[in-house]
């Protein structure tokens, strides 16, 4: 290996350290007490050395919560393979659940960590977001397109359908299912989810 491919390597490296420590940093303090500083301390790190690879934290969280987006979306790839649009509806759901029991400390980033209006509202912000949103709302518009949900508007329902979704992954993420007793984690998901399907199927 080359000296270019050495640095080349060693900056990969150093960029994906500052993230996962990042990472930890903004789940364990929040955003707004989250600070360059103690994301270099959390890697054993120079704090000003964090500005050669990102200008601020704001940026660091900006990639992270991206490529939450970028695994979720790179999951509902295989959805292209179900032609019929309500099967795919509900395995889409599957797939957002799956991907909040595997990837938790994602998950939280993408959906329950506070962030400045501003970070979003920024150019470019979090487009990517959109895009997970409008994969759902283009399933349900197939739906529609078929006989379902005919009478219901498909935004209301693309914001309910995802807020049921995400509920359940946030009590999860949140280990607010403590209450329930006598069943796991995921086969409270799995159960609570199929339950939710049900009342779609009589829609």
């Amino acid at each position: 290996m080359g000296i270019a491919e050495r640095k080349l390597e060693e900056k990969q490296e150093m960029h994906k350290r500052i993230l996962n420590g990042a990472r930890k940093v903004f789940l364990e303090k929040g955003y707004e007490q989250t600070s360059m500083r103690n994301i270099a301390n959390e890697i054993n790190y120079s704090p000003g050395s964090l500005y050669f690879y990102f200008k601020d934290k704001s940026e660091i969280f900006r990639e992270l919560h991206e490529e939450g987006f970028r695994l979720l979306l790179t999951q509902f790839k295989v959805l292209e393979k179900v032609a019929e649009p309500f099967e795919r509806l509900k395995a889409m759901g599957r797939i957002v659940i799956q991907f909040a029991q595997e990837n938790k400390d994602y998950y939280n980033l993408m959906f329950l960590v506070d962030e400045p209006a501003k970070i979003g509202e920024d150019e470019g912000g979090f487009k990517i977001a959109q895009e997970a949103i409008d994969s759902l709302a283009s399933v349900i518009k197939d739906c529609q397109k078929t006989g379902r949900f005919k009478d219901l508007d498909t935004e209301d329902l693309t914001f309910m359908i995802l807020s049921a979704m995400h509920g359940i992954c946030a009590l999860f993420c949140k280990d607010r299912t403590t209450s329930f007793i006598g069943r796991t984690n995921e086969e409270l998901m799995q159960s609570g989810y199929e339950c939710f399907v049900a009342l779609l199927e009589k829609s």
